[in-house]
């Protein structure tokens, strides 16, 4: 996009963030690192807090489009897309439906199953299974130990317990549904942690450089991921080429299969075994932080963090 009449065409631009989810902190960094990007190429943008304001003020403010740069629920779960359907108001980033469903790892995890992409084995426990002392304890039998618990619905590793022994099955249950109705249990992948952004839609749709992810211990926590410094993130990953390319297109098939548009980042690991890449999750609305990984992933593929928030506007859409 090049001169001040593309930048005019946007319009008047609301950078949604902050909003009401466990990752509202993040969102905040988020969008205004947004905010500061699209100011410096001349846009006309705003910052624009869901919590603090109703969504009918974007149309009565005269918002031409939205950026979401909201995290977690009511930001990319398909609420706010939905809303802004109504609205008429064009957004970043996939629609309601392809929102809901990533925003939710099991139905995610079911819908890539079904088409025979590859995802780690799994339990999901509804509420009554919860409070199911021998269901909950039996669950290693099932998915071998150590094992992986988490709420389905929140992201940046919130509620997440590695579970090493029967003993800690109940505490880490009880951890997750503090956060959701539902808790996810999934099978322990040991070997490399990786996540491959994607931009575009459709056949048009392009998966950027693999991030490999180095953690300490393998803690790649909420604290690791936005606070410190001691996870190193390797690009480019330095994994074999055809790896590369195998995970990029798992990804890029991933992501249509959900139908998510704009762009999204798939997180996977690389099993040690058989270096087969393991699809864990879909974000349809990935950080935008100093320490974020798409725009990381996008510098080593030439394209500058202005001008990725400049192309990911250019590409706002209404589903309908």
């Amino acid at each position: 996009m090049n001169g001040s009449d593309d930048i005019k065409a946007l319009g008047k631009v609301a950078v949604l963030m902050g909003g009401t989810s466990a990752e509202r902190e993040i969102s905040l960094l988020s969008g205004n690192g947004v905010l500061a990007a699209l100011r410096s190429q001349g846009v006309d943008v705003h910052a624009f807090d869901p919590a603090e304001r109703e969504l009918a003020e974007l149309k009565r403010d005269g918002f031409a489009r939205c950026f979401i740069a909201l995290h977690g629920r009511h930001g990319e779960d398909g609420t706010v897309q939905g809303a802004l359907e109504l609205l008429g108001i064009p957004y970043t980033g996939s629609g309601v439906m392809a929102s809901a469903i990533a925003m939710d790892k099991v139905m995610t995890k079911r819908v890539w199953s079904a088409e025979g992409l590859p995802t780690p084995r799994y339990v999901a426990l509804a509420r009554d299974a919860q409070a199911d002392r021998t269901r909950v304890r039996g669950v290693p039998d099932e998915l071998g130990l150590p094992l992986i618990v988490k709420p389905p619905h929140e992201g940046s590793s919130i509620g997440v317990t590695k579970v090493m022994g029967y003993s800690q099955m109940a505490d880490a249950v009880t951890l997750a549904a503090r956060y959701d109705a539902e808790v996810l249990c999934e099978e322990f992948i040991e070997g490399d942690e990786v996540t491959c952004p994607v931009l575009g839609s459709g056949e048009s749709a392009v998966a950027l450089p693999v991030i490999r992810i180095v953690a300490p211990d393998g803690a790649y926590d909420y604290q690791n991921k936005y606070f410190t410094d001691v996870v190193k993130y390797v690009v480019p990953s330095g994994l074999p080429e055809a790896e590369e390319r195998e995970i990029q297109r798992i990804v890029l098939q991933a992501y249509r299969t959900l139908g998510c548009r704009g762009w999204g980042r798939a997180d996977l690991m690389v099993r040690a075994s058989d270096r087969k890449p393991l699809l864990l999750e879909m974000n349809t609305s990935p950080g935008m932080t100093g320490h974020s990984l798409v725009p990381m992933s996008a510098r080593a593929a030439g394209i500058s963090y202005e001008q990725l928030c400049l192309r990911l506007l250019q590409d706002a859409a209404l589903d309908a």
